[in-house]
């Protein structure tokens, strides 16, 4: 079995849910010693603000092309047996599971890393976007891991005219620092 063969990458239409059975199922196999699953769902809260649900939109083609090349790099990088990447699209209700990734190996490590890896680069550099909706109002979100992406590509923080400033955590650990986005003056018109 080739590695395309054993990656199954899926964006789900909107009002269906993700089968997580489906996915544990796909890559659960005898020689594999462990699955590692991270399961994204839609909380009740945010900074204090009630969330009633997230809504995502994607450009799907590239989402599934974007997605296949992140499971590639997660292959070259630890000894896989099998990848399953799942996304919903339209409203995920509180509770509700919006990202699913299932991926097995003969050892644990790297189930763990690689599952970690994916998740950081689905939110990173796919072009899937999210909505979150209030009980008093609504607000696109940018990811964590977007903003550091730029931040590395622009070195200083100041590419397309906004100053990115990360506080907070170590990088190191589960939970992410807060981002500042300040919109900063036009350099190049002074």
């Amino acid at each position: 079995m080739n590695s395309e063969e054993k990656t199954l990458v899926e964006i789900v239409d909107e009002n269906k849910h993700i089968d997580l059975a489906k996915y544990i199922h796909y890559v659960s196999a005898p020689q594999a010693g462990a699955i590692a699953t991270f399961s994204g769902t839609t909380h009740d809260t945010f900074e204090g603000k009630t969330v009633v649900e997230l809504r995502y939109e994607a450009y799907v083609p590239m989402a599934i092309r974007n997605l296949k090349s992140i499971c590639s790099s997660a292959r070259s990088s630890w000894d896989l047996h099998s990848i399953a990447v799942a996304h919903r699209l339209g409203t995920v209700p509180v509770g509700e599971t919006s990202v699913f990734i299932a991926v097995s190996a003969i050892h644990r490590a790297d189930a763990l890393d690689a599952c970690k890896f994916l998740i950081d680069e689905l939110k990173a550099s796919v072009p899937i976007w999210k909505k979150e909706v209030y009980s008093n109002g609504e607000v696109w979100k940018e990811n964590t891991e977007f903003l550091e992406r730029r931040l590395e590509l622009g070195k200083d923080g100041s590419c397309c005219r906004r100053r990115i400033e990360i506080e907070g955590h170590d990088k190191k650990g589960c939970c992410k620092p807060k981002v500042k986005v300040d919109e900063v003056a036009d350099i190049s018109t002074s």
